[in-house]
């Protein structure tokens, strides 16, 4: 039997609109979308259909534990054996999971990306390269602003309420943390294409490498 070759797993941290997606969108590009598989830990958020709407807006979803995390981790681990997983479908609108999945097969490198991916040592261990967005306090708010609005259905008072409430207080105490634990830090996000670039160009060193082997 032919031996799978193992996948190389890249966490991608930082704050809530700090442009990580715009950063891993880059890195897609330049290293080649038909290599990588996307995840994001935004995914697994809990299910909360069992909770009145009104409790389920109160929830803090900047905690660690407003996610499923062991379910990312058994994912990451099937992949890496060379098995494809479903992955959730949330609806940020409700806070809920949706019963639909998005099947996602085994690719040469894998992103996981998220604000808490570096915080649990378990999944931080599954990671071969560990970057974390840096990027200011006021233009990650203003992302998440219009984020909300425009993608989730949310209303200005209400993520202005939960960004002082939870947001802010719970990246103090977790995200802003975990950057020590970064393999690189890129400051400015998705702006900083020198950055960008010598990423892009070590994972597609990697590839030749496992390739060859």
């Amino acid at each position: 039997m032919e031996e799978v070759k193992r996948p190389i797993v890249v966490g991608v941290a930082g704050g809530t609109g700090s442009g990580k997606t715009t950063v891993t969108d880059r890195i897609l590009e330049r290293v080649g979308a038909e290599h990588i598989t996307h995840i994001t830990h935004d995914a697994y958020y809990r299910d909360l259909s069992h909770l009145p709407p009104h409790v389920r807006a109160r929830t803090n979803f900047d905690h660690p534990d407003a996610l499923e995390t062991e379910l990312l981790i058994q994912h990451l681990e099937r992949l890496r054996a060379g098995q494809p997983v479903e992955i959730p479908i949330y609806d940020f609108s409700a806070h809920v999971r949706t019963d639909r999945t998005l099947r996602v097969g085994v690719a040469a490198v894998i992103i996981v990306e998220g604000i808490l991916v570096f915080v649990e040592r378990e999944l931080r261990d599954l990671f071969d390269v560990k970057i974390y967005i840096d990027t200011d306090a006021d233009v990650r708010f203003i992302r998440r602003l219009r984020r909300d609005i425009e993608e989730r259905g949310r209303c200005v008072e209400s993520v202005c309420q939960q960004y002082l409430s939870t947001v802010r207080p719970m990246h103090l105490e977790f995200v802003e943390p975990s950057k020590r634990y970064a393999d690189v830090i890129i400051p400015e996000g998705g702006f900083n294409e020198v950055a960008i670039e010598m990423v892009a160009a070590r994972l597609r060193g990697l590839l030749a490498v496992t390739e060859r082997n």
